[in-house]
């Protein structure tokens, strides 16, 4: 059933007039006419009775006028709604990120959004790098922050944008016996115990550092950046940090950057899934990115 037919039939119950109907639809009569004979013949029964003065609706055509509302109605909603996400005055927004993008980048980047565009619901999932991309290549997130070591990853499905070069630095705890440096070297930390997210270097940020060939040994796996500062704290290792998380580090640890001709950068890129283009939604937020 043609739901144009449906339209024109509400408009001529609401009038009691093919005439009527026809002048506010921008039809002729005969037009309106031939569309409710097919309406009728759709349906196997007469909507309307025609009268020397006018139409009125027949049980059948009660019958169906809730119904045909309803149709019309949820397709006017349909359509409002998808303008709606156009324009930005509607729909959602599925955001992943990395942790560490999460203490300061993310925060301020969804607060300008939603500043700019307060209709917009935006949700936000934490994880992994490898979690996230899987995430965005199976269409379950719209953009997901993430970093790896390598400058020029490549991802099947997904597409990236550069963000930004990500620093790496060391957290001590205060009185450690390098606390007082402004720079380190590999060397200087080849002895000391390792908090990390992951048992192997190679999963973790310290794959950057000196092209992976330092090995060091990791004591402690804690996946949440707080518990990191944490076990760091309590005088149990040492650990990198990014620059992305320079802000929030706790008081009672120092922070000293490594030399960086022997820890290349943390890459941060904004991944999006990959020959899918980007919603207005997407490209609005990669602006936030941009200038928070």
């Amino acid at each position: 059933m043609d739901t144009a037919l449906l339209e024109v039939f509400l408009e001529v119950a609401r009038r009691e007039s093919f005439t009527a109907a026809a002048g506010a639809l921008g039809y002729t009569q005969s037009a309106i006419s031939r569309q409710i004979a097919t309406l009728e013949s759709a349906v196997g029964a007469p909507l309307f009775d025609r009268l020397p003065r006018g139409v009125r609706l027949t049980a059948e055509g009660r019958a169906l006028r809730p119904h045909a509302t309803a149709v019309v109605g949820r397709l006017r909603a349909a359509v409002a709604d998808i303008r709606a996400v156009g324009t930005l005055g509607g729909g959602r927004l599925r955001l992943g990120a990395i942790p560490t993008a999460d203490t300061a980048l993310m925060p301020e980047a969804i607060a300008a959004f939603r500043r700019a565009h307060p209709a917009v619901a935006v949700t936000l999932a934490e994880g992994l790098t490898k979690d996230l991309v899987a995430a965005v290549r199976a269409g379950d997130l719209d953009l997901a922050v993430i970093g790896t070591a390598r400058a020029e990853p490549v991802f099947d499905g997904v597409r990236l944008r550069r963000l930004m070069a990500d620093p790496l630095a060391v957290a001590l705890p205060r009185g450690h016996r390098l606390a007082d440096r402004e720079v380190l070297r590999l060397a200087d930390l080849e002895d000391e115990n390792w908090i990390a997210g992951q048992p192997r270097p190679e999963d973790t940020l310290i794959a950057g550092v000196r092209g992976g060939e330092f090995r060091p040994r990791i004591d402690y796996v804690v996946l949440e950046w707080a518990a990191k500062q944490s076990f760091v704290a309590a005088g149990l290792g040492i650990t990198l940090i990014p620059s992305l998380a320079a802000a929030s580090v706790r008081p009672d640890l120092v922070v000293v950057a490594l030399d960086p001709a022997e820890a290349a950068p943390r890459s941060v890129f904004a991944a999006t899934p990959e020959g899918v283009a980007d919603s207005t939604a997407v490209a609005a937020f990669l602006e936030s990115l941009g200038s928070r």
